[in-house]
């Protein structure tokens, strides 16, 4: 009787653990999604006025 029940329970268990919730949405068209998206962005560069006569057309850095 014993066996039986543990039996029973270890094919509970594997019939429980085998099924998963699906569900699955389909549409008929295609979805159009149009996203207008504007990124601005402003880079400022801050030099030092050290480094800026590093850089300097006047210098021989380069």
């Amino acid at each position: 009787m014993k066996g039986i029940a543990t039996t029973g329970i270890a094919l509970l268990a594997i019939v429980l653990t085998g099924c998963t919730h699906r569900v699955e949405v389909a549409a008929k068209e295609p979805i159009t999604i149009n996203l207008n998206v504007k990124i601005e962005h402003e880079i400022r560069v801050k030099l030092d006025k050290e480094l800026d006569d590093v850089f300097s057309e006047d210098s021989e850095l380069f």
